[in-house]
Order: structure tokens, then C-alpha cells, then sequence
């Protein structure tokens, strides 16, 4: 045991990140929602013994298992970049229980044009918060282009909705029942960009397969981003266009008109169901630590990579954030 421990490398992946089937097993590792409810302090201890191990320095007695427990914890609550614990909210492992409650309420209270306003506010609200806490930490971003970002993300997920709600008033029912996912995907287009700004603006770093800065590109920010866009409407597409359809069967029942008023817990209920294998699966979609071939940089990164190093560094890599 002792020997396998000194040769324990905290920051391999338990599975292979090159695949879609090891990247699902390590994300249904992290955003395991029951790690949102790991007190504090024994976030803070998991953090000391992942560093402990990285120093080099395990406790005696540890075992392989505490120690992928502890880096369960520490992945699930602290920023790759920064190594900050990240607040609660904005964790992927708070997507599964913060995702259901307001996907829920924004397919079942989708008729009025107050309550369409109001769960759209709540959402972006809580996108928004998703989206700083997970961006990629190495390009700040100031108060006031997060302000901006909120308030056109908000402004372009009510336009959509309310637009669209009265514009299908007199479209068959399931048709409004759609409303919510498209201004949630709407949104997400607007949101995540103008949240991650400065990374498009400033670009990001790029590094060699060791982690050797190689220089700072915003074709890679934007890539990284592209795909953070696509996994977030993936995660929300199945529970919200599936979810009305069977609804839509259900209201139809007479026993489901008896109980309307559990309509509504039920949707938070079956949301959460979507939630629970779609954040996983959406996030695994594209690799974290992403890759770029030099030839697809801009002109000059790429001249002076290949001035330096020749043909020998083929990608680069940069963390494209959740």
C-alpha cells in the first residue's frame, strides 16, 4: 500500500480523457450532487490532503481510496484554474438540484407574461453565476462587463420568451410548452460569450501537452467557448423538449386534472431526472483541457511556435472552462 501511494498521481484522470466514455465517468463523478452537500470543512481538508499529495507528503495511513474521494471533492467544489473554492451555486455538482427547480417551474408557469418574465429572470440569474464561476479564471473580467453581461443575456432570454409567447398563443398547446428551451438556447448564445468576454477580447493562454505557456490566442478562447455554448443547450434540450410532450399526455388524464396543483412538483421532479444524466453527458461532450492544431491559430502565434520548436509541437492546448 505504502508503495502504491508514493507512486499515486493526484492529477492523472482515474479515466481516459480522450474518450466521450472516460470524460461521462469522470463528470458523473464531479457533479455527483450529493458533494454539494459536503460541509466546508471537509471541503478544506480534501483541498489539504490533494495538496498534501501533490507536495508529495501523504498522512500515513491514507489510503488510494480517500485519496480519489478527496480529489472528487476538490474537482467538484474548486477552480481548475485557480485552485479557489468556488461558490455553491455556481458549482456543476449544484446543476442537478439549482437545474430542476427552475427548469421545472419555467415549463410548468409558461402561460402568463408575468410568470414567463419572472422564471427567465431567475434563470439567467442563476446562469449567469454559472457561467463566471466556471469561465476560464486566467482573463478577469470587471463588475461592469459582467453587468453587461447579465443584463443582454436577461434582456435577449425575455425578448425571446415573451415574444414567442405571444406569438403562439394561438399555436397548438405543446407549441407554447416549447417557448421556455428557446430562449433558454437563445440566451445561452448570448450569455456565455458576453460573460467570457474578456477571453475573446484579451485571448487566453495556450501551452505544449506539459503545460509550457506558448502564447495567448483568441481562436482558441472562441473555440473553447463554441463548445461551452453547444454542451449548456445540449444539457437543457432533452428535459425541456421531451418533458412537455409527455405533459401534454399526462394533463390529458382525468386523475392528472384532479391534482394540478402537484403538476408543478412533478415537472421539478422529472427535470431533475433529465438533469441528472444530461449535466454528465453535456459536459462530456467536448474535452475540458481542449486542443487546437498550431496550423489553425492566427498567423502569428503560429509563426513563432514553429520558429521555435519547428514541426515538433503539433496542438496546442488551453482549459476551455464548463
Amino acid at each position: 500500500m505504502a508503495m502504491e501511494i508514493a507512486k499515486f498521481d493526484i492529477d492523472s484522470p482515474r479515466w481516459d480523457q480522450s474518450t466521450f466514455v472516460g470524460r461521462l465517468k469522470h463528470f458523473f463523478n464531479i457533479t455527483d450532487p450529493r458533494t454539494a452537500l459536503v460541509p466546508e470543512q471537509e471541503l478544506d481538508r480534501a483541498k489539504q490532503l490533494v495538496d498534501s499529495c501533490r507536495a508529495g507528503s501523504v498522512p500515513p495511513g491514507t489510503s488510494v481510496e480517500q485519496l480519489h474521494y478527496a480529489k472528487k471533492l476538490y474537482d467538484s467544489a474548486f477552480h481548475p484554474d485557480t485552485g479557489d473554492k468556488m461558490n455553491l451555486i455556481g458549482r456543476m455538482s449544484f446543476q442537478v438540484p439549482g437545474g430542476m427547480a427552475i427548469t421545472g417551474c419555467m415549463l410548468q408557469f409558461y402561460r402568463t407574461v408575468p410568470a414567463v418574465v419572472f422564471w427567465q429572470w431567475v434563470n439567467q440569474s442563476f446562469n449567469a453565476l454559472v457561467n463566471y464561476t466556471n469561465r476560464n479564471a486566467a482573463s478577469p473580467i470587471t463588475l461592469t462587463q459582467i453587468g453587461v453581461a447579465y443584463v443582454t443575456a436577461t434582456s435577449t432570454a425575455l425578448a425571446t420568451a415573451v415574444g414567442l409567447n405571444l406569438y403562439t398563443k394561438k399555436a397548438p398547446p405543446l407549441i407554447a410548452r416549447w417557448v421556455p428551451f428557446a430562449a433558454v438556447a437563445a440566451a445561452n448564445c448570448v450569455n456565455i460569450p458576453m460573460m467570457r468576454q474578456q477571453e475573446i477580447l484579451n485571448s487566453i493562454a495556450v501551452t505544449d501537452e506539459n503545460d509550457n505557456t506558448l502564447g495567448h490566442s483568441r481562436k482558441a478562447a472562441i473555440k473553447g467557448i463554441s463548445q461551452v455554448v453547444i454542451s449548456r443547450i445540449a444539457m437543457a434540450a432533452p428535459g425541456m423538449i421531451l418533458l412537455p410532450i409527455l405533459m401534454e399526455r399526462l394533463e390529458s388524464f382525468p386523475f392528472m386534472k384532479k391534482i394540478r396543483f402537484l403538476h408543478a412538483p412533478l415537472q421539478v421532479m422529472l427535470a431533475g431526472g433529465f438533469l441528472l444524466f444530461m449535466v454528465p453527458v453535456a459536459c462530456s461532450l467536448f474535452p475540458q483541457r481542449c486542443s487546437m492544431s498550431v496550423s489553425s491559430l492566427e498567423p502569428e502565434l503560429r509563426d513563432s511556435i514553429v520558429s521555435q520548436y519547428g514541426d515538433k509541437i503539433r496542438f496546442v492546448y488551453f482549459n476551455k472552462g464548463l
